[in-house]
């Protein structure tokens, strides 16, 4: 007794799993390829913030001195502001 085999004999039960789990399969190589690119994304960005053997070009301990002026100057939430004058003609919205 000699079984003919035949290619599509063997193929059938691929494609009726395939029509059966179609779904899954999609969501499987979705989720697979998203994990994917979020790794490379991570892998792309750590390589990028990595500042082994990097020299800058300029001094980052040099400050503009008239800009700490300026920084000097400045008064902080719980200090009192100076009184402002409105101009004349106009009426302060948030004075009660």
């Amino acid at each position: 007794m000699k079984k003919d085999i035949s290619l599509s004999a063997l193929i059938q039960p691929i494609v009726t799993a395939f029509k059966k789990y179609s779904l899954t399969i999609f969501i499987v190589v979705l989720v697979g390829g998203l994990a994917t690119a979020v790794i490379m994304l991570n892998d792309a960005l750590q390589k990028a913030s990595d500042t082994a053997g990097y020299t800058p070009t300029t001094s980052s301990t040099s400050f503009d001195q008239i800009t700490m002026n300026r920084v000097n100057q400045l008064h902080t939430s719980s200090q009192a502001s100076s009184n402002y004058t409105l101009p004349s003609g106009r009426i302060n919205p948030f004075s009660e």
